[in-house]
């Protein structure tokens, strides 16, 4: 796995934690919402420009495209 690979990675967990406590909700249950409603696919098409701003935005963004695609949040 090159280093590339291992940086993708840790980002992609570090957003998903970053979601589960924003929400106060499980590190599971961010993974499947994010999963179910696009905000992986997401961050996974746009990392070059994500991964360039602070996760915080990266939440943010990732919200707003599963809020697009039905997910919603209590």
């Amino acid at each position: 796995m090159s280093q590339e690979e291992k940086n993708r990675i840790a980002y992609y967990i570090a957003c998903i934690g970053a979601f589960a406590e924003r929400f106060s909700v499980s590190n599971a249950f961010a993974y499947s919402y994010l999963l179910k409603y696009s905000g992986l696919d997401f961050i996974y098409s746009c990392y070059e420009s994500e991964h360039t701003m602070s996760i915080e935005d990266a939440v943010d963004d990732m919200f707003l495209i599963c809020r697009r695609n039905g997910g919603e949040l209590v």
